[in-house]
């Protein structure tokens, strides 16, 4: 399952399921938690469930309310039946909250950074890797936890607890071998800051990212897509290693590659055949 971009859609506005899924993100994210005022939860459980039950055109992911909330097990009850590709899990805390959600065989992609305990619960969801659809993180939530004022520094770069926390979140993805999804860019006006960020995060090892707003998905797929050159070039570099089987290193255009350039133009070459 290619995901790139997962686009979050609040469950009680059915009127926008069709859009979003047209948006041509690679998955959705029904919310059932933040988007949704308590008053209209039951509402948005049932235009879920509904939705679910249609044709499906991609994979459709359901966020629900966290653990201990009082909502979740409602949650699950009215969407499990539908069989949504995976749950989101908000305030996510380590391997014993993918247990406790009682899913069972639908994919989790926990959210994995929402409160100062789970922090130190990242390394255990390589153990639960089969149950998972990813791992992804927030900004947002764990300010509010630890009385911050902000994770951002004026120009709308991270402080350094929350750079911290986005790089344990990566490490933790790529230990598991599950996607690692990026957070969400808030400012979804800015199209050109997206693009910084959503680079940024490719660059840094994220496979993908979730977006707020149906026009960041085309903008988030782009930063996500391997180019026609660096496809290219990845083929190249497996071509080399092809022809001298035995080699440790080789030279290729006047610079020298070894086993980590195979193993990284293998895994893009994967993504580009997603």
């Amino acid at each position: 399952m290619s995901l790139r971009s997962l686009l979050f859609v609040p469950g009680d506005r059915p009127d926008r399921f069709a859009k979003a899924a047209a948006s041509g993100a690679d998955a959705l994210i029904l919310d059932l938690e933040d988007a949704v005022v308590p008053e209209r939860k039951g509402e948005a459980r049932r235009a879920i469930a509904a939705y679910l039950n249609e044709e499906r055109r991609l994979p459709l992911f359901v966020r629900v309310n966290p653990l201990g909330s009082g909502l979740s097990d409602d949650d699950l009850a009215a969407v499990l039946p539908g069989r949504p590709d995976a749950i989101v899990l908000p305030k996510a805390e380590g391997a014993a909250s993918v247990t406790a959600l009682e899913s069972g065989d639908i994919p989790v992609l926990p959210i994995a950074t929402e409160t100062p305990a789970a922090i130190f619960q990242l390394g255990s969801y390589a153990a639960y890797a089969g149950r998972l659809a990813g791992l992804t993180w927030g900004a947002e939530d764990l300010p509010a936890a630890i009385g911050a004022s902000t994770a951002r520094e004026a120009d709308g770069g991270y402080t350094a607890p929350y750079q911290l926390t986005r790089s344990l979140t990566l490490f933790a993805a790529h230990a598991a071998g599950v996607a690692a999804i990026e957070t969400v860019y808030p400012d979804f006006r800015d199209l050109d800051g997206l693009a910084l960020y959503a680079a940024r995060g490719r660059r840094d090892g994220f496979t993908g990212m979730m977006a707020i707003h149906p026009a960041q998905v085309p903008v988030i797929n782009a930063a996500f897509t391997p180019s026609a050159a660096e496809i290219a070039h990845a083929r190249r570099i497996v071509a080399a290693f092809a022809a001298h089987p035995g080699a440790g290193a080789l030279q290729l255009d006047g610079r020298m590659i070894d086993a980590p350039h195979l193993k990284a133009a293998q895994r893009l070459l994967g993504l580009a055949a997603d």
